[in-house]
């Protein structure tokens, strides 16, 4: 289920976390190859993602079949 990020914070580990418009939380971390994420290093990155949609892993699970 798409969600549209509407913050980021860090966790204790200093990785980046979107919150969703749902209420949910997921990690957004920049570790290549795995995960390519480099607009997440930077404010201007992480700010021009803003109302962009994430699958959300917590809604798609509690979802109705």
């Amino acid at each position: 289920m798409q969600q549209a990020i509407i913050g980021f914070h860090q966790d204790d580990e200093s990785h980046w976390v979107a919150e969703l418009a749902c209420g949910h939380t997921q990690h957004v971390r920049h570790t290549p190859p795995w995960q390519n994420r480099p607009w997440v290093m930077t404010k201007q990155g992480r700010q021009e993602k803003l109302g962009f949609s994430l699958p959300c892993k917590a809604c798609a699970e509690t979802a109705p079949l």
